[in-house]
């Protein structure tokens, strides 16, 4: 099975850089969470993760990006390591060569063009040094900030989604976004 390439240097951007997440970020991840009580719920989780299950993730990690299950990657500012936000590559299916991207910005740090020059750096890293064909994020329809910020990232939209996620003890619906290699293509 394939894996996640080792990244020599961060994956810069005009306004973001990426780097693997590390145990280091868990105070700024606690801290989002407090600022933003919904966050856990848009990130489709029942609560916010504790310092203990953020440690057990940061410690399974370099494992999962090994064994191509997942990759974690830490927004960061130009030259600064304080973690402003997180993408997390997870489903992924190395026979279809796509994966489903989520993304978090801390709320102090939105607003800023962060979210859409991660995506678009994870999804460059994604499609051409990774491998995968195929990109996906899926957003709930009334989060009208993520889809511009994934529009702006290139992703588009496919379509809504009826019941397609559990969340908030209901099933909810999503809209799909992707980026193809197609798009880096025509880019």
């Amino acid at each position: 099975m394939p894996s996640f390439p080792d990244l020599d240097r961060p994956l810069t951007g005009s306004v973001a850089e990426l780097r693997f997440a590390a145990e280091r970020d868990i105070p700024e991840v606690l801290i989002a969470h407090q600022d933003d009580p919904q966050l856990h719920l848009r990130l489709g989780l029942d609560r916010p993760p504790s310092g203990a299950e953020l440690g057990r993730r940061a410690e399974a990690s370099p494992a999962d990006r090994a064994t191509g299950a997942s990759a974690w990657l830490t927004i960061v500012a130009p030259r600064s390591d304080e973690c402003w936000g997180q993408i997390e590559v997870h489903e992924v299916d190395w026979d279809h060569l796509r994966a489903e991207a989520g993304i978090w910005i801390a709320p102090a740090h939105r607003g800023r063009g962060m979210a859409p020059d991660a995506l678009r750096l994870s999804g460059r890293w994604l499609l051409s040094r990774c491998g995968l064909k195929r990109v996906q994020l899926t957003v709930e329809p009334d989060n009208a900030p993520m889809r511009r910020a994934a529009e702006k990232a290139g992703l588009r939209e496919e379509g809504t989604l009826r019941g397609y996620r559990r969340a908030r003890r209901h099933r909810v619906d999503v809209v799909m976004m992707s980026l193809v290699t197609a798009d880096l293509d025509g880019a």
